[in-house]
């Protein structure tokens, strides 16, 4: 479930906005992902039954975070997993065009994201974990290397996309796993930018560092000097861990169906959030419009206002000058009179001419907060794009796994008929087999009869011989 000036370390308002709603698309916290023996199970917690205990609810903020940490946790142990198995069965060196290898950056960045403390800037707040990454050459200056090329890439503007090239060339380096150990046994450090019961900040994040050992077995290689990593859409891709529905048989019937709803819900919740981050983008793009358009409207005003201090200042100098003229050509004692009216005029030219520079230098903040505004919206825009774009395939894998289910109740309601046809051929076998009884029954007693008839006629028949005789 994918960024051009010289790249700096400060991030821009603007981009940052705009990276933080287009990697804010998963949603864990209203959902369990259990791990069934290599495949990913999806819950909801309102169908999950609980002891009676009076422990955390389901909107305890406590019990969220926890429950995001084992989803992510989870989710990295399938995620890393799979891409060493895929690696070794494909047994070549990894691009970043191998799916499994871009599933797992998509985990690992949210792994790195949970719980960071967000930073207030120009345009609101965003979350940056290049921050983090940034204290590993501090504790081990082997990474120093690493941290120094991120910043010399020069298709990078934004922290997000420093972050993922910082963990692509340190898994190429195979110093992944060492460099998070360091990271995560700094938790003094980490304060300054987790939350107390983040991922980084508990046992799962310890969790996912000792498994990224696994990974020292791969060999990657990544160019990213032509790869946009600052507006990647991050979205994990659950079809890849996901169950397949056809796989089993019989009795599991419904319990395939049971992880189909499951999975449909959690694909129509995951949607309903989008729809909302689309509605949100929406709004705001709507309000930088009506901004842009008072800020037109203000330009215009200030403009009028430029032409009248123009017209006014044009109209004192002309005074002025007729004033100096007529007090070289008037008689001597109307001079002091107006030399007075002239100082006058000029202190009125001095004080327009201020009041017209403090116009142009307001109008100049409005005309960039304008561009700004202009870039702003623009970027928006192309977020909005993506989330649609997103939102598009999302729909897909729900009109995918909709048939699925008709397919699946299809096969059940077969199955529920061949029962049925088979509990029908029994009762009748029973109904044939209790008739074939009676009718054995009735042939006993009919041989009994004809036993009793056969002594009757042979006790006659012993009568009979000795009166012949």
């Amino acid at each position: 479930m994918s960024a051009l000036t010289p790249p700096t370390d400060m991030p821009t308002p603007t981009t940052d906005k705009i990276t933080q709603a287009a990697m804010e698309t998963i949603y864990l916290c209203k959902f369990r992902v259990s791990m069934d023996g290599e495949w990913l199970c999806l819950r909801e917690l309102d169908d999950i039954s609980l002891t009676p205990d009076p422990e955390p609810t389901h909107e305890d903020p406590n019990y969220l975070m926890a429950n995001e940490r084992m989803n992510l946790m989870n989710m990295a142990k399938l995620s890393i997993k799979g891409l060493i198995e895929s690696a070794l069965n494909l047994g070549r060196t990894l691009d970043s065009d191998y799916a499994p290898l871009q599933q797992f950056f998509v985990v690992m960045e949210h792994c790195l994201k949970h719980g960071l403390k967000a930073k207030k800037t120009f345009l609101g707040q965003n979350k940056s974990f290049w921050g983090p990454l940034e204290l590993v050459e501090k504790l081990v200056p082997e990474a120093a290397e690493i941290t120094a090329s991120v910043k010399d890439l020069p298709g990078l503007k934004t922290p997000v996309g420093r972050g993922r090239a910082w963990l692509r060339l340190a898994l190429m380096q195979k110093k992944l796993s060492e460099y998070m150990k360091a990271l995560i046994n700094k938790k003094e450090l980490l304060s300054e930018f987790y939350e107390a019961n983040a991922l980084m900040m508990e046992e799962e994040g310890a969790i996912i560092a000792g498994l990224l050992v696994g990974l020292n077995v791969i060999d990657a290689n990544f160019c990213m000097k032509g790869e946009d990593l600052d507006s990647q859409v991050g979205v994990i891709d659950f079809s890849m861990y996901l169950k397949d529905g056809n796989s089993s048989k019989g009795s599991e019937g419904d319990g395939q169906i049971t992880a189909i709803l499951d999975q449909k819900n959690y694909v129509e919740e995951l949607n309903r959030h989008l729809n909302a981050t689309v509605n949100n983008l929406q709004a705001k793009v709507d309000a930088l419009e009506k901004s842009n358009t008072k800020l037109t409207e203000e330009l215009a005003v200030a403009n009028n206002r430029i032409i009248t201090l123009q017209e006014e200042m044009e109209r004192v100098k002309e005074e002025s000058s007729y004033l100096l003229e007529s007090s070289r050509k008037g008689p001597r004692q109307d001079r002091t009179a107006e030399g007075q009216a002239l100082s006058e005029a000029r202190k009125h030219l001095k004080e327009e001419t201020q009041l017209r520079l403090d116009v142009e230098k307001e109008l100049e903040l409005q005309i960039s907060m304008r561009q700004e505004m202009e870039l702003a919206m623009k970027m928006l825009e192309k977020d909005v794009c993506e989330k649609q774009d997103a939102l598009v395939s999302l729909r897909q894998q729900l009109d995918d796994l909709r048939a699925l289910k008709h397919e699946l109740a299809f096969k059940l309601q077969s199955s529920d008929l061949g029962v049925k046809q088979k509990s029908e051929l029994n009762s009748r076998l029973e109904e044939k087999t209790n008739q074939m009884a009676a009718t054995i029954r009735q042939l006993e007693q009919s041989e009994k009869d004809l036993v009793k008839q056969a002594k009757t006629l042979n006790s006659a028949a012993n009568k009979l011989i000795p009166k012949h005789h």
